[in-house]
């Protein structure tokens, strides 16, 4: 499958800062997808790489947190050949306004019934490792998702407020839109929409790095299973100064340049993408 994005798509994401693309996965790659997830949390990773991230363990993790995992691609070929798929690169750099796109992260996000929240929160205020520090998710779902059942959230238009800093707690606050509704004031917003995203498996949500999202306390009977892929562009660099404490381990000595082997490029507009995908 391929995702294409029409005029419509395109306006409605510029107008709300997300947009929902259905069918983004075949039912047969979201299967395959669903049935990694009990062996990337067990640690049983199929290269043999451990993932950048790793927050839950089944001997030792809380039964209430929202499970997630950074960087599985490095881990799994199916998660990777999803969150490195060439038409992702394409259409987060065309909404972003990029000439390309290369992978930042990905993320594996597991909330069983019960699992707490994720704080409300904009990507692009973890972002100042890199030069441009600006992101682009993609962001798809394993499972049919309801608002009761800790969906993702999406505060409409407020990819126009003024970034913030990272947000005071982001796993398992008590309301996770606190810091949110902090910057809807500082921005003169009185009212913000909280759009729940309520799609079936295999839709996606494309958003950019300033929209304000997060999900709350799953109150369903089942999972909400994600895979996500960040990009950022591709011409991006390390900054000079500030240091990522995990990502900035694959910054190479005496240069600010990205290495392919960790930060792929997913589509450029000279139809370059790195050969190895």
């Amino acid at each position: 499958m391929r995702i294409v994005l029409d005029t419509g798509k395109i306006e409605s994401f510029h107008r709300d800062g997300f947009v929902v693309v259905e069918d983004a996965l075949d039912a047969s790659t979201v299967a395959a997808a669903r049935s990694r997830f009990g062996h990337l949390f067990a640690g049983c990773f199929e290269t043999g790489i451990q993932p950048d991230e790793w927050n839950w363990r089944p001997e030792s993790g809380a039964r209430d947190v929202t499970r997630q995992i950074c960087n599985a691609w490095k881990s799994d070929s199916i998660i990777a050949a999803i969150v490195t798929r060439v038409d992702i690169g394409c259409a987060c750099a065309e909404l972003r306004g990029w000439h390309g796109a290369r992978l930042n992260q990905d993320n594996v996000i597991w909330k069983p019934p019960g699992a707490r929240s994720l704080g409300f929160h904009q990507d692009d205020s973890y972002q100042d490792w890199i030069v441009p520090g600006e992101m682009m998710t993609f962001w798809i779902t394993l499972d049919d998702t309801r608002a009761d059942q800790g969906t993702i959230e999406y505060v409409a238009g407020s990819h126009r407020w003024p970034l913030s800093p990272p947000i005071d707690q982001f796993h398992a606050p008590d309301d996770p839109t606190t810091d949110m509704r902090a910057a809807a004031g500082r921005a003169g917003e009185a009212r913000p929409e909280i759009v729940p995203i309520e799609v079936t498996a295999g839709s996606a949500v494309i958003h950019h790095g300033r929209t304000w999202h997060g999900s709350r306390d799953n109150r369903g009977k089942t999972p909400r299973r994600s895979v996500v892929a960040h990009c950022m562009s591709s011409a991006a660099h390390f900054h000079p100064v500030n240091v990522s404490p995990v990502y900035s381990r694959y910054r190479r000595y005496g240069t600010n340049d990205m290495d392919e082997s960790f930060f792929p490029v997913l589509w450029r507009q000279d139809g370059y993408r790195t050969p190895w995908l």
